[in-house]
């Protein structure tokens, strides 16, 4: 007896079809062509989510890098400042700062550059010198 697929073929289709709705010509209407464009867009899905984490932490530097230096101080610098003053707050948190609440993040720059080391001091002595500076304020 001769069994056709036309219920299950036609609902794969319809649910292809769905998925490519809005692409440009035959990558929405011809099958083969829809079925590739499909296996490329999830590649370029796959992809594009780990590089969006990349993407979104070198913008977060960038913005960093400038609201640092309108305090005088260098990304490098900065970022090493606050390894001794033993702030543990992220990039993502930091720039969001930078940008909506620029006292703050002033405010932040003067305890990093307190905590940094002078010539020739050791980094532990100068991190619990700045933390007693903290605690008293």
């Amino acid at each position: 007896m001769r069994v056709t697929s036309a219920v299950p073929r036609n609902k794969r289709k319809k649910r292809l079809f769905q998925k490519v709705k809005g692409f440009r010509g035959g990558r929405r209407k011809l099958l083969r062509t829809a079925k590739e464009t499909l296996v490329r867009a999830g590649v370029y899905a796959f992809r594009d989510r780990r590089r969006r984490k990349r993407d979104f932490r070198r913008l977060w530097i960038i913005r960093l890098s400038a609201a640092s230096q309108m305090h005088g101080l260098r990304y490098s610098q900065f970022i090493y400042g606050l390894k001794a003053a033993q702030i543990e707050l992220d990039r993502k948190i930091l720039s969001e700062m930078a940008i909506s609440d620029p006292a703050a993040f002033g405010a932040l720059v003067e305890i990093v550059k307190a905590a940094m080391p002078k010539e020739g001091q050791p980094v532990a002595a100068k991190a619990a010198e700045s933390k007693k500076e903290m605690a008293t304020a």
